[in-house]
């Protein structure tokens, strides 16, 4: 099992600093956001293909 947050990363220089995916520019607060308004996991992984589930888990896992 890997360490989830190993899915995150911030950098000043990409999106002013905020937690991203490693690798995106989305960021944990649009991930969540989509999520609480309705967005399914498997809705943002079909828009998003480029993510994983673990990183979707990995962004509830930085929010707690």
């Amino acid at each position: 099992m890997t360490n989830l947050l190993e899915h995150i990363e911030t950098n000043p220089k990409i999106m002013a600093g905020k937690p991203i995916i490693k690798g995106t520019r989305l960021t944990v607060q649009f991930i969540l956001g989509l999520l609480s308004h309705g967005q399914t996991m498997e809705m943002i992984l079909k828009e998003y293909d480029y993510i994983t589930a673990d990183d979707i888990f990995a962004c509830f896992e930085f929010a707690s």
